[in-house]
């Protein structure tokens, strides 16, 4: 199976930038479907942004929509989050994922959780104001 392993977080004020990137091995990311997901302290884990396995559609949540931005380096064999104008509500740990493509609609994003079944260790990304 294909392991992932996040890196990137750390402590930034409001306003700022951070990159997170998602390091796959084992097999080869661009087989998946993948995406970024974070958890908060007290809350359940929620969906940020996908990447669909064919054709390179995107999906956000609207809570991140036009400031955080997914995307897929084959040549790496890695998956990115840019992430700018972030806020503390954005504090959370993050997470990669990664699932099989859906063989009827491999366009398609899916955003639930236990949708995919292969996961990184998460990285912290804390905001402060």
């Amino acid at each position: 199976q294909v392991l992932l392993v996040e890196s990137g977080g750390g402590l930034v004020q409001a306003w700022g930038s951070l990159r997170l990137s998602c390091a796959a091995s084992r097999r080869t990311l661009s087989s998946y479907a993948a995406g970024w997901f974070r958890q908060a302290p007290g809350k359940e884990r929620e969906f940020v942004a996908g990447v669909a396995w064919s054709g390179d559609r995107t999906y956000y949540a609207d809570s991140v929509k036009g400031r955080f931005d997914i995307s897929r380096d084959n040549a790496k064999n890695t998956l990115s989050l840019q992430m700018n104008s972030l806020q503390p509500e954005d504090t959370a740990v993050y997470y990669c994922a990664a699932r099989n493509p859906t063989l009827g609609s491999p366009g398609v994003v899916l955003t639930a959780p236990g949708q995919y079944p292969y996961w990184g260790q998460g990285t912290q990304v804390t905001v402060s104001n």
